[in-house]
């Protein structure tokens, strides 16, 4: 059993050399291809003087050179710390500085306390003599990676995870997607994110392919290349969805006899476009997946297969084992009426944050990862979210579930998209406040809404105030950001 994703390479360039492994529209490599150009940046880096356990910060290129350079860093026992393309140069000082880094990769130059190197000297690195014994394979309890993140008390957090984790959740992508060793997957989101990174390691891990995309906005490039390498796979967040509807429409539909399945995850799906993507791929599977930073892809759901389970996240995925944490700090048996706090264990947890101990040892307890998600286990046996622990509107005691209120909402025929946020009651301490964009032309009727919404809620659910708005405020990857609604 391989203990790194750059070890899985190098067996499968052993195994299939000459099979498509990564493309981007530029290069187009081979596994063979791909492991003599690794190799040659590896041999190039050790030369530099990193070394076992230096840490290389890499601007994200969004190519397959950003592939090479990460895996080359790994292989040579080296810390991967991929970040933004348009991060801001004072965010790079201060990651570099935090992880004390040897280099820092990247297009443009930067003045940096380290080594710097332009990613376009990746590439004349290949080594075309390549040998499989030239390098020892990284371990698993060696780091492989530290991944930045935003929480949300704002504060930075750096992620910091071994190669067993790394091949953990590559393990639970595989196995989740039911992924088939000639899949070709596009990947047009972001690769020093968690998100587009693990699809692309677990492709790595089983020996497929992967073509990388800048971004979805170049419809045409987008659909040529799925016809070019004969994409199987896609993997989206919403945003990237809604994109390709809003400026190719249906055309899509077009490929639902190729397409095998489609992964979705990083932020809830609307439901007007989980049904017109179910619409135009009615035979191909439609992967919702749940995780964090922290636990990786730990939950899944085919929501093609599953269309009336609403706020559902489906099973656990092959690493990954759930308990729900009551008020009292333990597990409980998890209800609808009663739901807890969802915590997940299993190998492809973090080691912790790095340099923060405090801040780990608040989330990772008895070997779970603690979130602020309230769930519970439905009738299927299936985990059902409530919402954060945050997001969850206590009102005369009851518990109200913003998500509840906005499927309801989204069914009224003239509303777009909606929101619901807890405000201020005098009488009931807190009450749901509903946002709803309404659709092109159809006017705003909040007596309407009203109505409608008192014919499917409980009374204590009903929001009194419903308000319209131009468009909900969303995060990059299309997370609704309920803070800024007031």
């Amino acid at each position: 059993m391989v203990q790194s994703i750059v070890e899985a390479v190098a067996c499968h360039a052993k195994q299939n050399p000459d099979k498509l492994c990564a493309a981007d529209g530029r290069y187009e490599l081979t596994y063979r291809m791909f492991w003599e150009h690794i190799c040659g940046y590896a041999k190039h880096l050790k030369e530099l003087g990193v070394e076992k356990g230096d840490c290389v910060v890499v601007r994200n290129a969004q190519n397959v050179v950003q592939l090479v350079t990460g895996l080359a860093i790994q292989l040579v026992g080296g810390i991967y710390v991929p970040v933004e393309k348009n991060v801001a140069d004072q965010r790079i000082l201060e990651i570099v500085d935090t992880v004390q880094a040897k280099y820092y990769i990247a297009a443009k130059v930067t003045e940096v306390p380290c080594g710097f190197e332009r990613i376009t000297e990746v590439m004349k690195c290949r080594d075309e003599n390549a040998s499989y014994d030239d390098f020892d394979f990284p371990k698993n309890e060696d780091v492989a990676e530290i991944l930045f993140t935003t929480g949300t008390t704002g504060k930075s957090k750096g992620i910091e995870l071994i190669h067993r984790n790394v091949v953990a959740v590559s393990e639970n992508v595989i196995d989740g997607v039911e992924m088939k060793k000639d899949n070709v997957e596009m990947i047009p989101v972001p690769l020093s994110h968690s998100h587009g990174l693990r699809r692309y390691y677990a492709n790595m891990l089983n020996g497929s392919a992967v073509v990388i995309m800048a971004n979805v906005v170049m419809t045409q490039v987008l659909f040529d290349c799925i016809e070019k390498y004969h994409v199987t796979s896609m993997d989206l967040v919403p945003a990237a969805l809604a994109s390709i509807f809003n400026v190719s429409e249906d055309k899509l539909g077009e490929y639902k006899a190729q397409l095998d399945y489609v992964q979705l995850g990083s932020a809830p799906i609307p439901d007007v476009d989980k049904e017109r993507l179910r619409r135009l791929l009615p035979n191909t599977r439609l992967y919702n997946f749940y995780g964090t930073t922290e636990s990786g892809c730990s939950c899944i759901i085919d929501f093609n297969k599953y269309p009336e389970k609403k706020n559902c996240i489906g099973r656990p995925t092959c690493n990954a084992h759930f308990v729900f944490i009551g008020e009292e700090g333990t597990p409980i048996e998890a209800t609808k009426e009663n739901p807890g706090l969802l915590a997940c264990s299993g190998e492809m947890n973090m080691v912790g944050y790095y340099k923060d101990a405090e801040t780990t040892n608040s989330i990772m307890k008895n070997g779970y990862i603690q979130t602020e998600d309230l769930s519970y286990v439905d009738e299927d046996g299936m985990i059902c979210l409530l919402g954060r622990q945050g997001d969850v509107i206590i009102s005369g005691g009851n518990k109200i579930a913003p998500s509840e209120i906005e499927d309801v909402a989204g069914k009224y025929e003239g509303v777009l998209e909606c929101a619901c946020v807890p405000v201020d009651s005098p009488i009931l301490g807190k009450e749901p406040k509903l946002f709803v964009v309404m659709k092109e032309g159809v006017p705003f009727d909040q007596d309407s809404i009203y109505q409608y919404l008192r014919e499917s809620l409980e009374t204590y659910k009903v929001p009194k105030i419903i308000v319209e708005i131009d468009k909900l405020p969303r995060s990059f990857n299309g997370k609704i950001l309920r803070r800024e609604l007031v």
